[in-house]
């Protein structure tokens, strides 16, 4: 998947803890596997650093440290660096953004601004770029969070939609990206096996988790001001849902997907405020021991008030009024400090209606498909077979797609694959403005409830989570997976 033509990468925040961690790594490993076009450049923006020489010091301190498991190769490592250019510039200075232009001017093919910055900035920096006319024949990539609520959010995509068209704008989602997403809609859209299956006649549930182990870090002022439901739900988990429960498109282009995503979005089913302490469970972490490690309550970390009422956990059921999804429920949860960093997507189909083996095989779970995003990316599919030995006894197996055996090759990195994305100019995963919307309009009754309401359900660091989000799911005959390695 090489880019196809030249490219100039402009990276504000060049300085910025995404990019040292993800963005600037992302580029390396695709340098490295020959997936950049010889002519494309880098260039960084920062206010730290004085010049190059500098910026490429702080690269070398800073970023080898954060690429992927295959490690540096030094000869890529400088040919890299050999892109890397850097211009130091004050966003409250006009004068430093016609320096900018005046560095591109010579760079030829397409412009990608990645916008690593605090929402804050989007606005402003986008004007300053039109000013100077860089934003035509551009793209521009948008870091979450886009917005506080549905009101903040559209003031910044329209502000941002007067310089820049839809087909320019990529709001990034990295667990788009990610190898088992994508795999989930080869399994689906590539099997005859699966489609059948994925339907309310044959699901009984559906859940989707996106767990934690670290707590807050050095993030509390940005944190205790926005909660695991604006950080989390609203994006990554609705856009997980969205994927898993999609209707088949007609073809991968980018509006086929995003307008099946958006079917999605607009059938789940309105939250009605007095519903909501049955479907919602927040929950804010106290002090407990993850790993053997004692570790602080929320409202002790750095950065957080004393009294605060942000949740750092989420648990919820949803429903989609569609014909494919029609009662089935939809468990989605999320949190810090809990017993295992997971993400995963664990799809439960309905026992047998009868069984003439046993109660064994009448038991909740005993088919599903687990789809593990992270730590390590898996899909397992549990079925019953018969045990070895006298009698019809049953017991669980499973089949396994462990990618890093099955495929010798490397796998890609989300922020990888989503940057060449960007360079070759395919939208397919990255969210439009509508499916933004949806997803606001749907969590914002929730937001408004909790802001009127009391303080979250407290959990001890190291569970996982409330009592109430398990009990919330007992009531329909099943439990959060928890177990899986």
């Amino acid at each position: 998947m090489q880019t196809d033509s030249s490219f100039t990468f402009v990276l504000f925040g060049g300085t910025g803890d995404l990019s040292m961690r993800k963005i600037l790594p992302a580029l390396y490993e695709a340098h490295r596997a020959g997936m950049l076009a010889a002519s494309g450049k880098i260039v960084a923006v920062a206010r730290h650093e004085e010049d190059r020489a500098g910026y490429l010091q702080w690269v070398n301190e800073h970023v080898k440290a954060h690429v992927a498991k295959s490690g540096i190769d030094e000869n890529a490592w400088a040919g890299f660096v050999d892109r890397i250019e850097y211009v130091k510039l004050d966003l409250g200075k006009a004068e430093d953004f016609v320096k900018l232009r005046d560095a591109l001017q010579d760079h030829a093919g397409t412009r990608v601004f990645y916008l690593a910055t605090g929402p804050s900035l989007f606005v402003p920096i986008c004007h300053a770029l039109a000013s100077v006319g860089l934003n035509e024949n551009a793209r521009i990539v948008l870091e979450k969070p886009l917005g506080y609520d549905l009101r903040s959010s559209n003031a910044i995509n329209d502000a941002v939609g007067e310089i820049f068209a839809e087909e320019q704008i990529y709001r990034i989602d990295h667990y788009l990206g990610k190898e088992p997403v994508q795999n989930l809609l080869a399994l689906r859209f590539g099997n005859a096996l699966f489609e059948p299956l994925w339907r309310r006649e044959w699901v009984e549930s559906i859940q989707i988790t996106i767990a934690e182990e670290l707590g807050v870090e050095a993030r509390g002022d940005f944190y205790d001001n926005t909660g695991a439901l604006r950080d989390m739900v609203q994006n990554h988990l609705l856009q997980l849902l969205s994927i898993v429960a999609m209707e088949p498109p007609h073809s991968m282009d980018s509006d086929s997907v995003r307008d099946e995503k958006l079917r999605v979005l607009r059938a789940l089913k309105p939250i009605d405020p007095r519903d909501i302490s049955k479907v919602a469970v927040r929950g804010q972490y106290h002090a407990g021991v993850i790993r053997g490690t004692s570790v602080p309550a929320y409202a002790t970390e750095s950065g957080v008030k004393t009294d605060s009422a942000t949740e750092t956990f989420v648990a919820l059921k949803v429903e989609i009024e569609n014909w494919r999804w029609a009662g089935v429920p939809f468990f989605l949860r999320t949190g810090k400090r809990l017993a295992d960093r997971v993400a995963e997507i664990v799809v439960n189909f309905r026992a047998v209606p009868h069984s003439a083996l046993g109660a064994s095989a009448l038991r909740a779970g005993a088919n599903r498909l687990v789809i593990r995003l992270q730590p390590n990316e898996t899909i397992r599919l549990y079925c019953l077979a018969k045990k070895p030995g006298e009698g019809m006894n049953l017991s669980s197996v499973h089949l396994d797609l462990a990618f890093d055996q099955f495929f010798k090759e490397g796998q890609m990195e989300a922020y990888q694959r989503l940057l060449l994305d960007v360079i070759n100019g395919r939208l397919a995963l990255f969210v439009r403005r509508d499916e933004q919307e949806a997803a606001w309009k749907w969590v914002e009754p929730i937001l408004n409830e909790w802001a009127a309401s009391g303080k979250p359900k407290p959990y001890a660091a190291g569970t996982w989570g409330p009592a109430a989000a398990s009990a919330m799911l007992a009531q329909h005959g099943t439990c959060w997976l928890e177990e899986e390695n």
